[in-house]
């Protein structure tokens, strides 16, 4: 049986992420990060450091908005409560793929992408009782050969411009996909195995 306030603040953007942690009936705020502060910037930068590897970098942005978002948590006055936060990076040849800008980069990425197997990294973070917890999963997700037809088709959708690589596994760009190995979840945003177990260092069970 769940104890009574179960009730965690999510530190994302993510449409996905929000709709996952609702599948496993996790009762969620939000709790936003601004893409520009008072003193100019975003909170919580997600700029690659010089000759930072993937991992690692995912890893830091990803605690950096944990350790934040608990600070805005204290500031505010809000009730204290654990903090969940997440970052996801697309990686293929070393080069970490962010967000396409638009659709000339979302295109490069395609074109990357086409008929190779790339690399889908989401660290989870939980912030709770001045402790942090983190967990790292890493996904490979194998793309078919796409024609240019398909890529410009899906370069005309929506789709493309808030997702880390230029696509979305739970989309139209699921049809580009011959195969996945690891977690589904964790490439959509919040891996919820790895999520699950945080949650449940905070006291909070999801079954």
């Amino acid at each position: 049986m769940k104890p009574a306030d179960t009730r965690i603040y999510l530190a994302s953007k993510s449409p996905r992420r929000r709709e996952l942690l609702r599948q496993i009936g996790v009762d969620f705020e939000l709790l936003m990060l601004r893409d520009q502060s008072p003193r100019g910037g975003p909170d919580v930068s997600e700029e690659v450091h010089p000759g930072e590897r993937a991992g690692d970098y995912v890893v830091r942005v990803t605690r950096e908005k944990a350790e934040y978002a608990a600070q805005i948590m204290l500031l505010r006055r809000l009730p204290v409560r654990p903090v969940l936060a997440a970052d996801t990076t697309v990686v293929i040849d070393d080069r970490i793929l962010g967000k396409p800008a638009d659709r000339n980069e979302a295109m490069d990425m395609l074109r990357l992408l086409s008929g190779r197997t790339h690399q889908v990294i989401t660290s989870v973070a939980l912030h709770h009782d001045d402790q942090l917890h983190q967990l790292t999963q890493v996904s490979e997700v194998s793309f078919a050969t796409l024609t240019k037809d398909m890529m410009r088709a899906y370069c005309n959708t929506s789709e493309p411009y808030d997702k880390a690589g230029g696509y979305g596994v739970q989309g139209l760009a699921s049809v580009f996909i011959s195969r996945i190995d690891g977690s589904y979840t964790g490439i959509m945003g919040l891996p919820l195995h790895e999520t699950a177990q945080l949650l449940g260092r905070a006291g909070i069970s999801v079954l």
